[in-house]
């Protein structure tokens, strides 16, 4: 196995060796955070708020399948 030329380590001024972390770019990191964040509002939405006048769903399955995460949030259901 051949090895790289370069090394992820670079001496400090000490003469130990630091590690160097490259930075990610804003435009690398902003479609995951938005991605993640209207799947939280989602989830936050069917956990909190899908039953009565404001369901998208009809029927009481979505409440039942998720009738434990809201007591164990502290949503109110019934």
């Amino acid at each position: 196995m051949a090895q790289s030329a370069v090394s992820p380590t670079t001496p400090a001024a000490d003469g130990s060796a630091g590690v160097r972390i490259a930075p990610v770019p804003l435009k690398t990191l902003a479609p995951w955070a938005l991605f993640g964040g209207i799947l939280m509002l989602v989830l936050l939405y069917f956990v909190g708020a899908e039953q009565g006048a404001t369901s998208l769903v009809s029927g009481e399955g979505v409440h039942e399948w998720l009738h434990d995460g809201r007591h164990l949030l502290g949503f109110p259901c019934h």
